[in-house]
């Protein structure tokens, strides 16, 4: 029989022991201090897994952004032209992965990326000095600065194959090599550096003169390529038969897949441009979705209401016309803004496409002066209205302090900010265009013959057709 006194007692003592116990353990553990070499080592393992990790979302965005050249574009464009002409537009896009490529490795992205003047960079990275494993912590401090030269490469690859759009079935395949070649050392690689390289004009993380908002492009491919391919469009003059008979997609069905590729390569193309695998990324990627699908509800509404029915076709150029507009906002805006672009982006391009296009009757063949070049400037407007610095702080004050970054935010100013990168991209990509098709028509020529155009882009140009129906 156990006395409730001693049971008492006995449970006080188990309990001082443990604590005795513990508190000696707790000594002892004290004791082994951690040394500044275990410290040392400890972060080197977490500052490689941040790497690793930002690495290799960095390098899955770039596939994601062939993919929108690649088949993405290809089959959006190739869809959209009659079947004698499926191959020749695809290939216009095909050969731009492989010459941009290599003018990029060369020389282009130096240009770019290098060190230089307000718009231009020097030859510093000339074939790719330079470009190796270690990070430049300018652009990307976590991850290779060779993952971010092939990132960039995306870029540059997708929007000289934007410009096809406007010439397609009627540009010879020789005139449009030399042409988009001339085009990326001209007028892409400046406008890549006044935005987004070190010194540049426009480029507000860095200190340029105009900080002007682009996340992702919205200038540098959108806008660029949109005029340039305007002006193509009017230099080239219409398709035989253009206004007066139809010229149907010969295939919507291969439009469609292509659009959906696009969507999903363009997470690639805009929470990729965050850099890394953080929060940023996540922002962008949300406004993007939003953005897309708010366009496409917008543009198929316009239809219905106009035509009295919505399209396939205008679904999906809907949401490509959502996708361009948030580029250049997309890591600046939280998801309710980027819904208001979204919307207004569907109806305003669509007024563009089957309205303003009708008015001035120029023929730009795949609408990528509608879509891009409109959606462009009107993304890059708005991302002045809409960036919010609890998204993404860009500006400090002479104390240090947070500053808005758009109207909404406080920021007024910005909004002149943005339409003076607006405008440079309208006249170096209005002027340039002109000057290069004028030298490459003296020289290889531009447009096929009549005949070459009536028989097709497919066999005159490249020898072999897209469908065989024996």
């Amino acid at each position: 029989m156990i006395l409730p006194g001693k049971s008492l007692m006995s449970n006080r003592g188990v309990r001082w022991t443990c604590l005795i116990l513990l508190l000696f353990c707790g000594l002892a553990l004290s004791a082994q201090t951690v040394s500044p070499q275990q410290l040392a080592d400890l972060q080197k393992q977490v500052t490689e897994a941040r790497s690793n990790a930002d690495n290799a979302w960095m390098l899955v965005s770039a596939a994601l952004v062939l993919m929108m050249t690649g088949p993405g574009l290809a089959l959006f464009y190739g869809g959209l032209v009659r079947k004698k002409n499926v191959l020749s537009t695809m290939m216009q896009s095909f050969a731009m992965m492989g010459v941009v490529t290599v003018i990029w490795g060369i020389v282009g992205f130096s240009l770019a990326f290098g060190p230089g003047n307000g718009f231009i960079g020097n030859l510093q990275h000339l074939f790719l000095h330079g470009v190796g494993a270690a990070p430049d912590p300018d652009y990307a401090a976590t991850i290779p600065f060779q993952t971010f030269m092939v990132y960039q490469l995306m870029f540059a690859i997708i929007t000289p194959a934007l410009i096809s759009g406007a010439f397609a079935e009627r540009m010879k395949f020789s005139g449009m090599l030399v042409f988009l070649s001339l085009w990326s050392l001209v007028i892409y690689a400046p406008m890549a550096h006044m935005v987004w390289g070190k010194g540049g004009l426009l480029n507000a993380s860095l200190g340029g003169r105009f900080p002007c908002l682009d996340f992702a492009g919205g200038t540098v491919v959108h806008v660029s390529s949109g005029v340039s391919a305007l002006v193509c469009a009017l230099y080239l003059g219409k398709r035989k038969g253009y206004p007066h008979e139809q010229i149907p997609p010969h295939s919507v069905v291969l439009s469609f897949v292509g659009a959906c590729m696009l969507w999903v390569g363009w997470f690639g193309f805009n929470a990729g441009s965050a850099l890394s695998a953080g929060s940023l990324a996540t922002s962008a990627f949300v406004a993007t979705h939003f953005a897309a699908a708010a366009a496409a509800l917008s543009w198929m509404a316009a239809e219905w209401i106009v035509n009295g029915h919505p399209s396939a076709l205008g679904g999906i150029s809907g949401a490509v016309a959502g996708l361009v507009a948030i580029t250049p906002a997309a890591g600046f805006v939280a998801p309710m803004p980027a819904l208001v672009i979204g919307l207004i982006a569907g109806v305003f391009c669509y007024m563009m496409v089957a309205k303003v296009k009708a008015w001035f009757g120029y023929d730009d063949s795949l609408d990528a002066f509608g879509v891009h070049g409109a959606g462009g400037t009107l993304g890059a407007i708005l991302t002045g209205v809409f960036a919010s610095r609890y998204v993404n702080p860009m500006f400090k004050d002479a104390q240090g302090n947070l500053t808005g970054s758009g109207l909404f935010d406080g920021n007024a100013h910005q909004l002149l900010n943005q339409g003076t990168g607006v405008l440079i991209a309208w006249v170096l990509a209005g002027v340039g265009t002109l000057v290069l098709l004028k030298l490459v028509d003296l020289t290889v020529g531009l447009r096929v013959t009549d005949d070459e155009e009536v028989r097709g882009l497919d066999l005159t140009q490249h020898g072999e057709e897209g469908y065989s129906l024996e």
